[in-house]
């Protein structure tokens, strides 16, 4: 039998590998498949190859190359109007077809396949190279990184193909040709794989103290962004609340989706017991690891409010705090830093500077509670729309001339938002305050750039560190899982003490008042329509700019009022009082199409089984 030949292309942020003595190898970067598992360098190259698809989201303006995702500039939270070549614009006039939209069918299958050959092999590993423990344990990676791509794509194109464990390499008919499985079997067998990955991975760890660190964390930082235990549970947890919302959820608008054999793909009954098996997943999660393994980030300061904003935003760029559960690894952070700084023509190189065409949308500025943590619409929250104050921002060295909208905003608000002549974070040493300005002739407005430059007047300002050095992007964390189980709660069992208990301890780290009774405290909201309500919004306000805000109007079946909306934001055409006047900046439109990805047509076209998803 002749051997087959592998390329490998190996990813220094997934595992530490030494590349040297994997790469010295004649013809480079060639290896024959019986050499693969003959080491332990060779087998963590070859599992690293699963994880070199995972999401780049700080690439998002790239989507859908660099495995970037276009979330945030597609969903109702910003966009890059000014650059009409980016992904997310075609979403936003739902002008894509279906061959941009299978970019992530092609990519995420190629690690599924990837994962499915180690998995299959890797008990064949040189034992005294790859011991039974390790090999364990890497296999319970490898699942549980396979159960994650299928997870995503879920997320995306609805039910898929589930690949048979052994595939043909020099296969034909049907063979090759598969049908793709009902949603509700799709979810079966990622629960299914992430609960056989996290016994896997704690075996692993609790029989042998050869096998690679431990279980639940790992401490060395070249270790970060592997999956551990805690990202097992979690992701059990994001699988079953996709299940359970209304979209896949006895979702009527999509009874035309069948195969060939008239096999529903999507159930028509709505069944509530899908929200209590999140709900048991959730409890599962959070009895193991809720401050224990991870717990909410915080940092202090003699300011309540200032230690509430040092929170909010440091919990996104300190990497693997406490609250972080599955990040990507030394992610290239340069891109998407260029996108949120501002062009600040006339300021000193040292300052850094960028071309701030990532804009927050005006109904994404807002959904931020005042400092009151009342929502602007409240006749209580003190919000006024016009005029200017002296007002210090909780990051400004001093008060300045400051629109009234944006005055005593909570905190999120200028974790998440640069506005017109706010106080730039990174000074660089300047001779003179550095102050953006998005005003026509402002240093970051339109005369200085046909396309570097905000189409609403604001920029993105969450994520923003003090340079694009490659840093990780979290997937996950604590916060969101606090809020996808309140979420599940309130639809199972309305009145749980637990909403208010998780709710509550978000908007008490974010200095918000909490919902409840006593002087500090805001009105309940009631019954579980205004809950549902009031979770979505915190939802919105403490996970913007996370790419969680595009899945969630999907799955909840409210995009059209949401990402099918106009954007609105500030003149960006004017200067001086003029820039302050609403102002639309975009038409959209969600057609119903849209909440499914297409698959590529080629896909469909070589397998005689595969259907196409409706209105594709």
């Amino acid at each position: 039998m002749k051997s087959r030949i592998i390329i490998i292309v190996i990813v220094l942020s997934a595992l530490s590998i030494s590349c040297k003595r994997f790469l010295d190898q004649i013809p480079d970067n060639i290896l024959k498949e019986e050499d693969i598992f003959k080491s332990l360098v060779n087998t963590r190259a070859y599992l690293a190859q699963v994880y070199t698809n995972m999401p780049d989201d700080f690439s998002s303006r790239f989507a859908p190359s660099n495995y970037a995702g276009p979330w945030t500039g597609a969903s109702d939270e910003a966009n890059y109007w000014s650059l009409s070549w980016v992904m997310s614009n075609a979403l936003n006039q739902s002008t894509w077809d279906n061959n941009i939209g299978g970019t992530y069918w092609i990519n995420w299958y190629k690690p599924v396949r990837t994962a499915t050959d180690f998995i299959n092999k890797v008990d064949g590993a040189n034992p005294n190279e790859v011991n039974a423990m390790i090999r364990m344990h890497y296999k319970g990676e490898a699942r549980a990184m396979r159960a994650l791509f299928y997870f995503w794509m879920l997320r995306l194109y609805g039910p898929l193909i589930i690949l048979p464990n052994e595939v043909p390499v020099n296969g034909s008919g049907d063979e090759i040709f598969f049908k793709r499985s009902t949603f509700d079997e799709c979810v079966t067998y990622v629960v299914g794989q992430l609960d056989s990955a996290y016994n896997e991975i704690k075996q692993s760890v609790a029989g042998s103290p050869q096998a690679p660190d431990q279980p639940l964390t790992y401490n060395n930082t070249k270790e970060w962004g592997r999956v551990t235990t805690g990202v097992c549970k979690a992701y059990k947890f994001q699988v079953l609340m996709l299940a359970a919302s209304p979209l896949f959820n006895g979702n009527k608008e999509l009874a035309s989706l069948k195969n060939q054999d008239g096999t529903q793909l999507i159930n028509q009954t709505y069944d509530p017991n899908k929200w209590k098996l999140a709900i048991d997943a959730a409890k599962d999660f959070l009895n193991e690891f809720d401050n224990k393994t991870y717990s909410l980030y915080r940092e202090s300061d003699s300011d309540p409010w200032v230690a509430a904003y040092k929170s909010c935003k440091n919990v996104m760029i300190k990497d693997w705090n406490s609250e972080w559960i599955f990040a990507k690894s030394m992610a290239s952070a340069g891109d998407y830093w260029y996108d949120i700084t501002p062009k600040l023509v006339g300021y000193g190189n040292t300052v850094g500077k960028g071309a701030g065409f990532l804009s927050v949308n005006q109904s994404m500025v807002d959904a931020y509670n005042m400092r009151s943590g009342y929502p602007i619409t409240h006749p209580e929250s003190g919000y006024v729309n016009s005029g200017f104050s002296d007002f210090k921002s909780p990051y400004d060295v001093k008060a300045r001339s400051t629109f009234n909208q944006w005055v005593n905003r909570e905190a999120r608000f200028y974790v998440g938002v640069t506005y017109n002549k706010s106080y730039w974070q990174n000074q660089g040493g300047s001779s003179t305050e550095v102050i953006p300005v998005f005003e026509l002739s402002g240093n970051s407005g339109k005369t200085q750039s046909s396309w570097d430059v905000t189409s609403t007047g604001y920029v993105v300002r969450k994520q923003l560190a003090n340079s694009g050095d490659s840093r990780g992007w979290v997937h996950l964390r604590l916060a969101q899982i606090y809020l996808d189980y309140v979420e599940a709660l309130n639809e199972a069992d309305p009145g749980n003490p637990d909403i208010l208990k998780y709710l509550n301890l978000i908007r008490e780290r974010a200095g918000v008042a909490q919902y409840g009774s006593g002087a500090n405290a805001i009105p309940l909201p009631s019954g579980q329509q205004e809950m549902r309500e009031a979770i979505r919004h915190e939802r919105m306000v403490e996970l913007a700019f996370e790419n969680v805000r595009y899945f969630d109007v999907r799955r909840w079946k409210i995009a059209p009022q949401t990402m099918g909306a106009d954007v609105y934001g500030m003149n960006v055409y004017a200067d001086g009082n003029d820039f302050y006047k609403k102002t639309l900046v975009q038409k959209r439109r969600f057609l119903p199409r849209d909440y499914l990805w297409p698959i590529p047509n080629d896909e469909v076209l070589k397998d005689k089984y595969l259907v196409q998803n409706p209105g594709w």
